[in-house]
């Protein structure tokens, strides 16, 4: 699957044939491919050295794939390829998700990485194991399904996350909501929200979610519904480490039956009692100043 889209590149600086060229402020346009983890397990074979762009931040690093027969297993090249992935996740080693392009000579590829070592490791690069980087269609080693988060930010990656936003159900753009605080992602969020938030504050709050039970209705007898409440059960963990449990609604809207979903993300915080700990939050961070 092919398409073109804009990139600003700010302040990135691309490794090409041991040269740097640093761009500023340009937009450029770059053919991006959201190839499926069959023809990626060809491109990028055991040992193929390519480089990792994360998105967010513009950063970009060096790996080799070492293994991996549903998703390639890869470690940073050297130990400056470990320090700026480790840069790339603040400083702590997460298992949070990423949205990536993989360059490999002049193709670039949407994926997603976590920043986890784990397993094994050979090359001396001050990682302590291997690393994993999903494609589109990619699976997991454990459960052999496709990770949804992992989805997701392959999507964003390639600048397909609206799209598949906007032709959604109820209930995949629950399952993607909860996703994104998982991963403590403000874009997937906001571009499922009804409100504009600044959410990169208020994710900080959540540590990790999961959605445990959610009431699913047939899709084709909501054809002409606007609005609907969709009884879940949610857990999520507080920046302190403290377990809460939401059980109640999640309100979804649109304007009407030909546009997409969105989901009330002020009301959502509030019975959730997300909003609380942000307020919490903001107050003890304002008295530790003093």
């Amino acid at each position: 699957m092919r398409f073109v889209i804009t990139v600003i590149l700010l302040s990135i600086t691309l490794f090409i044939n041991c040269s740097n060229v640093l761009a500023k402020d340009e937009s450029v346009g770059i053919r991006i491919d959201m190839l499926p983890w069959g023809k990626v397990d060809g491109v990028l074979p055991k040992y193929s050295e390519f480089t990792v762009l994360d998105v967010e931040t513009g950063k970009m690093f060096k790996v080799q794939r070492r293994a991996g027969n549903r998703h390639a297993d890869v470690q940073p090249l050297t130990s400056k390829d470990t320090k700026i992935m480790k840069e790339i996740y603040g400083g702590k080693w997460s298992w949070k998700r990423r949205a990536i392009i993989v360059i490999q000579y002049d193709q670039w590829i949407a994926a997603s990485m976590h920043g986890m070592p784990h397993g094994a490791g050979a090359l001396e690069n001050d990682f302590p194991g291997h690393f994993c980087i999903h494609f589109y269609g990619s699976k997991t080693h454990r459960t052999n399904s496709i990770d949804l988060s992992h989805k997701l930010m392959i999507l964003k990656a390639a600048g397909k996350l609206q799209e598949y936003v906007t032709s959604a159900d109820p209930f995949e753009l629950i399952n993607a909501y909860v996703a994104g605080f998982k991963q403590q992602d403000s874009r997937i969020i906001s571009t499922i929200s009804l409100q504009q938030i600044d959410w990169k504050e208020h994710i900080q709050s959540v540590e990790n979610i999961n959605l445990k039970r959610m009431s699913v209705f047939p899709v084709e007898d909501l054809v002409n519904k606007i609005s609907l409440e969709v009884p879940v059960e949610i857990q999520w963990v507080s920046n302190n480490s403290e377990i809460k449990y939401f059980k109640g609604n999640i309100y979804l809207f649109r304007f009407s039956p030909a546009d997409a979903w969105k989901i009330d993300s002020i009301r959502f915080l509030k019975d959730s009692r997300i909003l609380k700990e942000f307020k919490n939050r903001k107050e003890n961070t304002f008295w530790s100043n003093y």
